[in-house]
């Protein structure tokens, strides 16, 4: 068990991945910045996906920059380790780079 979410292109090409073990609490960062809980099932993804517009993507990376700007974790800092930081970062990037591209990324929350 553990969450693995990817993002795919239009031709359904994987462009984005993050992987967090089902005892992560991390993999919840994710989820909130995209707005997506409803995705979230403990101790991996629903199995839903969803399409995301270039707003919402840009709205995502935002709200990840005011989360990590502030300092305001529910976990403690020493949870929030780099590597989570680094893949999450580069998941929206990536997703956002499609979005702008081809407007809409669409996301499996597995």
């Amino acid at each position: 068990m553990g969450h693995d979410i990817s993002g795919y292109n239009k031709a359904g090409k994987e462009i984005a991945y993050a992987r967090f073990s089902m005892g992560n609490y991390n993999a919840a960062i994710l989820y909130n910045v995209l707005d997506a809980n409803n995705y979230y099932a403990g101790v991996s993804g629903s199995g839903g996906s969803a399409t995301f517009s270039i707003q919402q993507i840009e709205k995502a990376m935002n709200a990840y920059k005011q989360f990590c700007k502030k300092g305001d974790f529910s976990l403690t800092r020493r949870e929030f380790f780099p590597w989570d930081q680094k893949q999450i970062l580069d998941f929206i990037q990536n997703c956002l780079t499609t979005a702008n591209n081809e407007g809409s990324v669409r996301v499996y929350f597995g």
